[in-house]
């Protein structure tokens, strides 16, 4: 398959030639300076991927002739990470690395001690510019699902919703296990879900709803880690554990 990777929505798919959408079009023509003729891979962001040819190039629609399309499977295992926003643009990193680490689903959460505040407006803005992230990210490491980025909810609204699978509470608190430990309560790991807290962890009400709506807490070593760390550290023991 060609280097380089663009998305086709998947309702495009049928068409005879369809067209990349404006930005991947600018990039093919202007940037990568592709010509017609030259191969390029497509995927739907659903777990469809082919190679494809460049039928026509023009910085605001590029047509491509679509090739044989295989399906990728999903990983084993759902991961969610319901991740604090952090302060600057860590948000950013994490999302980047939670799609290269394999997660299927991102929830935001603005907690007590989350420094960002978000009005309606904003929080469905910063999910639209976040949901982008997760598409380019894919584009970079080769996968062909885009985990889905939800709309920035409280801790409280997060665990009235319905959750199947494990609930891991990454915790400061004595007695929190491994995250070994923890995935022994489900041998077969359908689905897990991993929260982490802001700089300064979550409230102890915070962490006592979470317990008391199933969570397991679990350490992630002796020591204090940053918020985009111990994302990263839940997510990459997981995908050890699990992948």
């Amino acid at each position: 398959m060609s280097i380089h990777r663009f998305y086709l929505n998947p309702g495009e798919w049928t068409s005879e030639n369809p067209a990349l959408g404006s930005e991947d079009s600018h990039h093919c023509a202007d940037v990568l300076r592709l010509t017609v003729g030259d191969a390029l891979t497509i995927f739907d962001g659903e777990g469809s991927v082919a190679d494809a040819v460049l039928t026509e190039v023009h910085r605001k629609h590029c047509r491509v002739r679509i090739g044989e399309r295989t399906i990728t499977p999903p990983l084993r295992a759902a991961i969610t990470l319901a991740q604090a926003v952090p302060k600057g643009k860590n948000m950013d990193l994490i999302l980047q690395k939670a799609v290269e680490l394999g997660t299927s689903t991102i929830v935001p959460l603005l907690t007590r001690r989350t420094v960002v505040r978000l009005d309606e407006d904003d929080s469905e803005r910063k999910r639209e510019r976040w949901q982008q992230i997760a598409l380019e990210a894919c584009k970079q490491c080769g996968r062909n699902q885009v985990p889905a980025v939800t709309t920035p909810c409280s801790l409280e609204e997060f665990l009235r919703q319905p959750r199947e699978g494990l609930l891991l509470l990454a915790s400061l608190q004595p007695g929190a296990v491994s995250i070994k430990e923890a995935l022994k309560k489900a041998p077969t790991h359908p689905s897990i879900t991993a929260l982490v807290g802001p700089e300064g962890d979550f409230t102890p009400e915070e962490s006592a709803a979470a317990l008391a709506a199933g969570a397991i807490p679990v350490t992630l070593g002796p020591m204090i880690l940053r918020a985009e760390t111990a994302a990263l550290y839940c997510l990459s023991v997981l995908g050890h554990e699990l992948f």
